[in-house]
């Protein structure tokens, strides 16, 4: 196992630069009561640098993920009767798919059946580059052997549970206890990059292996996860390689996490100091 410790950096921009040149990042989240999922990881996408982030939600929370960011675009997508998005979504969805670099999904989505369809129809692309998360990771969890449908280039953040929960939808081994051989073992098995969030976040893809040194117990907040996926989006999208993308987002992810901590402190620190945060972490990894 390759142990890795250097920090990837992003490249300087070009006076000449467009929008297009760092990324154009499709999250699909959100239902009703969990609008705040959709926008925290759309904002943390574009304070990690994407150059444009469009935000894909059920229709009725729509007004109200629009409100929050103005400098994030909205799609709006079919739903069903308790507000989550609906197979009738999946056609815009897959059409929607070639016009970004990349995907997150799965922040505040919900369970169905039809959520365990669309994740199955997207992790079968081919070459798509995508984060799964939260809800993403818990209709997966359903699918008995998932992987066996696995095609495109993925990243799996699960906290330990939604690991728990993600476990025997592939393994037949018990779990075992420490979290380094949990994450190598579920990345090796599902050809994924598996980043296991908690106190030294593991990222892996079962042969190399980085533990996470930034962050702090205040992180332990709602949103923080969500604000995680949009900052790896955001990364994956600027042209890193899903390892890199994956140990650039943790790293900054906490390293803002101890930035807001020192204004805040950890008992008052919530999800959005963390993304109000991510200028400074980001100045101060550059050098």
């Amino acid at each position: 196992m390759k142990i890795v410790e250097y920090i990837p950096i992003l490249k300087p921009r070009p006076v000449d630069a467009h929008k297009d040149d760092f990324g154009k990042v499709c999250i699909i989240a959100g239902s009703v009561g969990f609008s705040g999922a959709a926008a925290l990881a759309g904002k943390a996408a574009l304070r990690s640098g994407a150059g444009l982030v469009r935000v894909a939600v059920p229709k009725s929370i729509l007004p109200i993920v629009a409100s929050i960011e103005p400098s994030y675009t909205t799609i709006p997508l079919d739903e069903d009767a308790a507000g989550r998005i609906s197979k009738k979504a999946m056609n815009k969805i897959l059409d929607i798919l070639p016009e970004n670099d990349c995907i997150a999904v799965g922040c505040g989505i919900g369970t169905s059946g039809d959520l365990g369809l669309m994740l199955l129809t997207l992790i079968a692309q081919e070459n798509l580059k995508m984060v799964i998360d939260a809800d993403g990771l818990n209709n997966l969890a359903a699918i008995q052997n998932w992987q066996n449908n696995a095609k495109a280039n993925i990243i799996l953040t699960p906290h330990p549970g939604e690991m728990k929960r993600l476990w025997p939808s592939v393994m037949r081994e018990a779990m075992p206890p420490d979290r380094t051989s949990q994450a190598v073992q579920l990345a090796q098995k599902t050809g994924t990059i598996v980043v296991l969030k908690g106190a030294g976040t593991v990222v892996t893809d079962g042969k190399s292996l980085y533990i996470n040194k930034t962050g702090n117990p205040g992180m332990a907040t709602a949103g923080a996860g969500d604000v995680l996926t949009g900052c790896i989006a955001a990364a994956l999208g600027q042209q890193l390689s899903s390892f890199d993308a994956a140990v650039l987002g943790v790293y900054i992810h906490g390293l803002a996490g101890d930035i807001a901590a020192q204004r805040f402190g950890q008992v008052s620190l919530i999800a959005t100091d963390i993304i109000d945060s991510l200028g400074q972490a980001f100045m101060k990894h550059s050098g």
